[in-house]
């Protein structure tokens, strides 16, 4: 080693060095300053050109050299270096990091470059953790960052970096994915690449290895194969897979291996709570003997277990003293394995969301005659989701919004003067507001049903071919729209459901279950119903001060004594004084 003077203009660059990426303007013009003023401090250090060359190249400092040219300087101090005799381009790099990352942190880009020139040139990921004194983990994380697109490489080395989780998902992605999402949201010159875009667009779900319990015979059965999450804790394991399906499926059928006495599988509501049999209720406390089971798959895949009890069932008159119809009533409280319903919940929450939106859309732009929108109007406030607070009968589901529509109706001095055009207006919104088919709370019922399928709302429905919802179907359901559409079903449910989706892309699918139009078994009880309520009910109308809310009482006591399958059960003349009434409102 020894210290020389030489004019910079004759030193060569080093194509491999460690720091590629570029200096800010202000830190190179407060350099500049400072060589002009007192010159280098520090000699830059070089080594003599490999093959018995007469050059130098710069082994450190070509930021030193560079604006030492700038300053107009014509000779520097240099440090030769000898090269080392055992792999010299080896030791160089390794010095040459070293030195890089004491002098200023590496940019991530240049740590990730010179990690994988240092093990092309023989070194070990732990001879390299040792060397620059980090953990091997940290090392294989680099490793594995150094698999981003070098495109995007060239991006962040300009000083445009993700944030940490955004980074995670680029590098777990592909170099083909990357390709594409990169080639999508590629940013112009001068401009910062949209991370956030780029990471969601390669974002794909992650079924962990910590919540299976499935064994490795499942996992090979259904093509699950386990990647290293190399950025999760050191003391989990980090194991993933992103075949959703094929994870679920071995979960499914360890379940149906693994299910307990009195124990079945049961599905999931929208919040991810099991649907328990109806008048079942959940044991919190430590289950007993006599409790049943429900296992279920929780939003993260896992398998979870919820005990619940049945309540004894009354003896029939008649029975045998036996027991015999309590235990066989006990042995059906659950179904082990339970079959899959043609649509789902969430399926049936989807097709509620689709129809009121198209009800909506209908009633807002569909041709609707005068008569039939009025029409509309009475069926609208008979809605099992309406109240209005009426001073006839008592406080009824209603509420103050529908006074926006209302005031459109008045002119400038309070009067009620209106256009016909106005009218319609002001009740298709009234309508928009009240009908309803989403599940829960603001479900209008059979009525909405009615009123989509005389205005045609059927023609507002989505497609309804996409994945998420073909999803909620079952095989049968999928096999069935295959022979409506004419596709071949496959093999495999997941193959069915992807040609369908490829089928109906450029088709528009309304599944039957979709469509507004009310069963016709259904339409005529709903009616019956509503016409027996109305004759009974005329009868009590005096004592209705005697109870809250009576008339919803009396309706469910009629439920009760006139929706039976046998006639005969119904008085002869209450039978008889109901179908006149029906037949003169029918008339009307």
């Amino acid at each position: 080693m020894q210290i020389m003077k030489i004019d910079p203009r004759a030193l060569k660059e080093n194509p491999e060095r460690m720091r590629h990426s570029k200096s800010s303007p202000q830190a190179d013009a407060l350099m500049l300053a400072t060589i002009k003023a007192v010159g280098i401090v520090q000699p830059p250090v070089v080594a003599p050109e490999p093959d018995g060359g007469n050059g130098y190249i710069i082994d450190a400092g070509h930021r030193r050299v560079r604006l030492a040219i700038a300053a107009g300087l014509e000779e520097i101090e240099i440090l030769v270096v000898d090269a080392a005799n055992d792999n010299p381009g080896s030791w160089g790099a390794m010095r040459s990091m070293v030195e890089n990352s004491a002098r200023e942190p590496l940019n991530p880009v240049d740590q990730w470059r010179g990690i994988e020139r240092l093990v092309a040139l023989g070194w070990t990921e732990e001879a390299i953790a040792v060397a620059l004194a980090l953990p091997v983990r940290q090392i294989r994380k680099l490793r594995l960052l150094a698999n981003v697109l070098p495109a995007m490489l060239e991006q962040m080395a300009l000083g445009d970096m993700p944030n940490e989780q955004q980074l995670r998902v680029i590098a777990a992605a592909g170099q083909v994915d990357q390709k594409e999402v990169w080639k999508a949201h590629k940013p112009k010159k001068g401009d910062t690449a949209p991370w956030w875009q780029i990471a969601n667009a390669l974002t794909k779900k992650r079924m962990y290895a910590k919540d299976a319990s499935f064994g490795d015979d499942l996992a090979q059965a259904y093509g699950i194969e386990w990647v290293e999450d190399l950025f999760a804790p050191a003391d989990q394991d980090g194991r993933y897979t992103t075949n959703v399906e094929g994870f679920l499926g071995a979960q499914h059928e360890w379940m149906t291996s693994n299910l307990p006495k009195k124990g079945g599988i049961v599905d999931v509501n929208s919040w991810g709570q099991p649907e328990l049999p109806k008048k079942a209720s959940q044991v919190y406390g430590k289950p007993s003997k006599s409790d049943h089971a429900a296992m279920y798959l929780d939003r993260d895949g896992k398998v979870q277990t919820v005990h619940y009890r049945i309540p004894e069932a009354a003896k029939p008159k008649g029975a045998g003293g036996d027991g015999s119809v309590a235990r066989g009533d006990d042995t059906d409280a659950i179904a082990a394995p339970k079959v899959r319903p043609d649509v789902t919940q969430k399926g049936h929450d989807m097709i509620g969301d689709f129809r009121t939106d198209a009800l909506h859309d209908a009633l807002g732009r569909a041709p609707i005659e005068d008569d039939m929108l009025m029409a509309l109007m009475v069926l609208a406030f008979a809605g099992q989701n309406v109240r209005v607070d009426s001073g006839a009968d008592g406080t009824f589901y209603g509420g103050k919004r529908f006074s926006r529509h209302a005031v459109g109706l008045f002119d400038e001095h309070g009067k009620l003067d209106f256009e016909q055009d106005t009218l319609r207006v002001a009740v298709r919104s009234v309508l928009i507001d009240v009908l309803s088919c989403r599940r829960g709370m603001s479900d209008s019922g059979m009525i909405s049903r009615i009123a989509g399928d005389v205005i045609g709302a059927d023609e507002y429905l989505p497609n309804m071919g996409s994945e998420d919802f073909l999803l909620c179907l079952s095989r049968q359901a999928l096999e069935a729209s295959c022979a409506e559409a004419s596709v071949q079903p496959r093999q495999k449910v997941r193959e069915t459901r992807a040609a369908l989706v490829e089928h109906f892309a450029s088709e528009h699918f309304v599944h039957p279950s979709g469509r507004f139009a009310p069963p016709a078994d259904e339409l005529l009880e709903w009616i019956r119903a509503g016409a027996a309520t109305d004759v009974i009910g005329t009868g009590s109308r005096n004592d209705e001060d005697d109870a809250d809310d009576a008339g919803e009482e009396q309706a469910g006591q009629v439920d009760k004594e006139v929706g039976q399958d046998d006639p005969q059960d119904i008085d002869g003349a209450a039978e008889e004084e109901h179908d006149q009434d029906f037949d003169q409102r029918a008339a009307a």
